[in-house]
């Protein structure tokens, strides 16, 4: 029998349409890219993320010479979040990339590895987390739950039976 899976995602031609306060989380998220640690692939990431009290956090990529050493922007924010604001969930989280020698006008998605680490701090909290990714200028995409990056995603509960 085949199934079919889907998602729902808003798409913007630009941030314009966005909220004051989702346009800001972007705009950081776009601004600490330049916070970004990479000299090998000379492609920033950085990360905003709104927490349900306010409080703001961020991160950024940090490269490595011997590859899999780096970290995604994605995966120090949660770090910096989980450490700073242990029970304090992420409401949203904005994404921005800056590559070296060209322009970022299309929305960057979180690797597998940052797909199943946001997963799992929606099921941390049981709240969705809202994801808006976009490059330093141009489109906007809006999703409502990291869930829906990784629908067969690996869980706690198949450790568990």
């Amino acid at each position: 029998m085949t199934q079919q899976l889907s998602f729902s995602y808003e798409e913007w031609p630009d941030d314009a349409a966005l909220s004051e306060q989702d346009r800001t989380l972007l705009e950081e998220a776009r601004r600490v890219t330049e916070l970004a640690y990479a000299p090998y692939s000379n492609f920033w990431v950085g990360a905003a993320a709104r927490l349900v009290s306010g409080s703001l956090v961020v991160g950024t990529n940090q490269e490595n010479a011997s590859y899999p050493v780096g970290i995604c922007a994605e995966r120090v924010l949660l770090g910096h979040a989980a450490v700073r604001f242990p029970n304090d969930p992420i409401e949203t989280i904005a994404i921005s990339y800056h590559p070296k020698d060209r322009s970022s006008q299309i929305p960057l998605y979180p690797c597998g590895m940052c797909r199943q680490a946001l997963l799992e701090q929606e099921i941390r909290f049981q709240r969705p987390m809202r994801l808006i990714l976009s490059g330093m200028e141009g489109k906007v995409h809006v999703i409502e739950s990291a869930q829906s990056l990784l629908p067969f995603a690996f869980t706690g509960q198949g450790l568990r039976s």
